[in-house]
């Protein structure tokens, strides 16, 4: 399949399509090493930019290479990550167009540091984690507020 990597509006380089590609056809493997979740943390603690993906087994993380770990997230993507086997594989979610950007949806979990979206999408949720993990992050501001509030009530004078 014809993919070229070149710059993108969303995010540093992105991957292209030279022709069109059919609704659910495969397009690209997400490869590279496998590591452990431990390795993962320890190589790329700090580092401003990763290209990781966890597999569904939670015991194993691709350290991407290739044109797989260079496509740009959207939160309105025109393809999909799929797992078989114990590969990774990229598929169109839709119909594409020649000369489009190839996206995915992150859906980033794990974590707590910045991760804004500059997809430019009408349904933008201005975050790459997913929706799930956003509902976790609010839920455990809220209780860690809610603690703290109650801490405070409970000091003070015993008069």
């Amino acid at each position: 399949m014809p993919l070229v990597v070149r710059p993108s509006r969303i995010h540093s380089i992105g991957v292209f399509t030279n022709m069109p590609i059919r609704k659910g056809e495969r397009i690209v493997e997400y490869a590279g090493p496998r590591i452990t979740p431990e390795e993962a943390d320890r190589l790329y603690d700090g580092a401003p930019r990763t290209y990781l993906y966890g597999l569904g087994d939670g015991k194993t993380i691709i350290d991407g290479e290739g044109l797989g770990a260079y496509l740009n997230h959207s939160c309105d993507p025109n393809c999909e990550i799929e797992e078989i086997g114990n590969r990774a594989w990229i598929f169109a979610r839709r119909d594409i167009a020649a000369g489009e950007e190839l996206m995915w949806d992150y859906n980033l979990y794990d974590d707590d540091s910045p991760a804004p979206c500059h997809c430019g999408s009408p349904k933008c949720r201005g975050t790459m984690y997913s929706r799930e993990w956003m509902a976790k992050m609010r839920r455990k501001a809220r209780e860690k507020k809610a603690k703290a509030k109650a801490g405070s009530d409970h000091r003070g004078s015993a008069f």
